[in-house]
């Protein structure tokens, strides 16, 4: 009798031991799901594609999804705070616009200029949230309508060229550092030292504890006695400067500031986000893994670009129903987590 009570114990301890180790490999796939992913399209790539893993097409993978970049890693900030900002994608146009009408006078004027605005813009988004209590989803479309109305009325719908004197403005979107083995693109170099300042800021500074606390519980964090309001205009206002950077970079790549640029953006750097690992709720996620994210929207493209048979209606649908796999798995870790 004794000898079955023990054993009934022994198989409740595994079983509460296999649990809690499926509860760990659900934390673990949960947060680090989007690289295991990103891996295995990049293996894929690799086997299938002979001119994948050389550094020519990385390096023009990243360099594609520098502005998507960017505007996740502001998109980061907002929702981790269980914020969203539909309007970075009419920033980056307007800060385009404003680049290209000031390039000739110099890259220094054009970039800060461009981006002021912008974050302007931004901090108006975080005002209207924090003190007038409206849900982030309306301000920031109404901002989006209102920005993408105001490039379009700027330049009567038509492209601004950047100047033939603006070179270097132009070097900005164009240009490469020698780092000796290869050549590597400014906006890439530009891209990577802003995720990992953005990384240090979220993961080592008072500003990044007060972004999580806010996420998780934005009524505790009032009690705790935190400025709820700062760290909202805070994490909108950088929003804007990164989107901001963004446009910058998209108008000295393409010789032109464009009011219709950057339509869209802002779902795909909601999407990579949320692909990344970090919870649209708030409270929990990452720089890291939101780069992770960008990286396999890109690989993801890059894919069906050199597969060349798929016609972009239907790789639209598939990266669609990739994203949406790829986000029901990681819920449902969440939830087992």
């Amino acid at each position: 009798m004794a000898q079955a009570g023990t054993t009934t114990v022994d198989d409740a301890g595994a079983s509460e031991r296999g649990k809690l180790a499926r509860a760990r490999f659900a934390s673990l796939m949960q947060k680090q799901g989007a690289l295991a992913a990103l891996a295995l399209v990049c293996l894929f790539a690799a086997v299938r594609y002979d001119s994948f893993l050389t550094p020519e097409n990385l390096l023009n993978i990243m360099r594609q999804n520098t502005m998507l970049g960017l505007a996740a890693l502001g998109m980061t900030f907002v929702i981790l705070t269980g914020g969203i900002d539909l309007s970075v994608g009419s920033l980056l146009a307007v800060a385009g616009v404003i680049a290209a009408n000031l390039a000739e006078r110099g890259l220094f004027v054009a970039l800060f200029a461009a981006v002021a605005v912008t974050t302007l813009l931004g901090l108006i988004n975080g005002v209207v949230i924090a003190k007038a209590r409206i849900q982030p989803f309306i301000v920031t479309l109404a901002m989006m309508i209102a920005a993408r109305g105001l490039a379009l009325a700027a330049t009567g719908e038509d492209s601004v060229r950047v100047g033939r004197l603006a070179g270097g403005f132009t070097a900005l979107g164009c240009g490469v550092l020698d780092f000796g083995v290869f050549d590597v693109p400014i906006p890439i170099v530009i891209l990577l030292v802003a995720f990992i300042i953005g990384w240090v800021v979220l993961n080592h500074t008072r500003f990044g504890r007060h972004v999580f606390a806010l996420g998780d519980n934005d009524e505790a964090a009032r009690l705790m006695g935190l400025n709820v309001g700062r760290v909202t205009l805070g994490v909108y206002a950088l929003s804007g400067t990164l989107a901001g950077l963004a446009g910058v970079i998209l108008a000295s790549r393409l010789g032109a500031g464009q009011p219709v640029a950057g339509v869209g953006i802002e779902l795909d750097a909601i999407a990579a986000v949320v692909v990344g690992g970090t919870l649209l709720t708030g409270g929990q996620g990452g720089v890291g893994p939101t780069l992770v994210g960008v990286l396999l929207l890109g690989v993801i493209l890059n894919l069906f670009t050199q597969e060349g048979t798929i016609s972009p209606w239907w790789q639209l649908v598939l990266r669609g129903v990739i994203l949406l796999a790829v986000v029901l798995v990681q819920n449902r870790l969440s939830q087992r987590e």
